[in-house]
């Protein structure tokens, strides 16, 4: 299981990275003021407003904004699982059985929170990641062929 979320987070963080093209390409500066950018933002959130903004602009053709909306819509539905194995704590059964995720998160309902809700992290799961890392692996060649195809600095 670990090595599987350790696949995650490598494909998601290789994935994002590549933001650092779009935003050169829609921004028309070059790659070292995208990595600053890039780097000030210190969220996948903020990343992807960035993306998203910039694609949004009357400046940008259609075809270009188009492709890139595409893309940043592909990578948010990934995030669901990727923050749930980031933003979790694992727990053992000490005789053997299923692992559990334990959710570091506040849910805040009408009128109560609930906190530490656990999952087990079943075959079922295992499922998900690997489907996640296939989507992200493609959308990484989508988003490097996209750069190509727009002439984006690389």
């Amino acid at each position: 299981m670990f090595l599987r979320v350790g696949q995650l987070n490598f494909n998601w963080t290789n994935t994002e990275s590549l933001f650092i093209h779009l935003i050169a390409g829609l921004a028309d500066v070059d790659k070292d003021v995208a990595i600053v950018i890039f780097l000030t933002l210190n969220t996948t959130s903020a990343r992807l407003d960035l993306v998203d903004r910039l694609a949004k602009l009357s400046r940008t053709p259609q075809a270009q904004r188009d492709a890139i909306l595409e893309l940043t819509t592909r990578f948010r539905k990934e995030s669901s699982l990727r923050n749930k194995y980031n933003h979790c704590i694992y727990s053992f059964d000490p005789e053997g059985g299923q692992l559990n995720t334990i959710m570091m998160r506040i849910a805040d309902r009408k009128n109560r929170i609930l906190v530490g809700k656990q999952e087990v992290a079943d075959a079922q799961e295992v499922a998900n990641i690997d489907a996640t890392i296939e989507r992200l692996k493609q959308l990484n060649l989508d988003i490097w062929q996209t750069v190509a195809r727009f002439g984006y600095p690389i």
